[in-house]
């Protein structure tokens, strides 16, 4: 059994949110599923199957290996199906399968929701920033 398998974990009878215990069950497949890499792989096999190098650029910055990982990753979740193609040369195409489908809403909903409220986090984080700045300016100017 591989170390963080399902079969591996027990939800506690007073598990009631993925946020509240590390062997939660739903917790472990949020972090599957919502980690920096997969939503965007998901997002770039939305409209159709892809080869490898097309889905590594389509996806800026992402690393052969940490592709490699993340479809690893996705396809053992019964996310995303591998498929071999067989004429010449051999390749090998990726696709969202069913189940995967069922992500497309929910991350939809995410997506608009970061377009919608992406102007009130940009004045959070300067807000932020500013009052961090001003406090360390605070701190070397009392020689703290």
């Amino acid at each position: 059994m591989l170390p963080g398998s399902l079969k591996e974990t027990t939800m506690p009878k007073s598990c009631t949110s993925p946020y509240s215990y590390a062997n939660c069950p739903s917790r472990f497949l949020l972090e599957q599923i919502a980690d920096k890499w997969s939503v965007l792989v998901l997002g770039a096999l939305c409209e159709k199957p892809l080869r490898f190098n097309e889905i590594k650029r389509s996806l800026e910055g992402i690393t052969q290996k940490a592709l490699t990982q993340c479809l690893r990753k996705l396809e053992r979740n019964g996310i995303v199906e591998r498929r071999v193609l067989t004429f010449s040369p051999v390749a090998v195409e990726y696709h969202i399968t069913p189940l995967g489908n069922t992500l497309k809403e929910p991350f939809k909903a995410l997506y608009r929701w970061t377009t919608e409220y992406l102007p009130q986090v940009t004045q959070a984080r300067e807000r932020f920033d500013q009052r961090l700045s001003e406090q360390e300016k605070a701190l070397s100017d009392t020689g703290a």
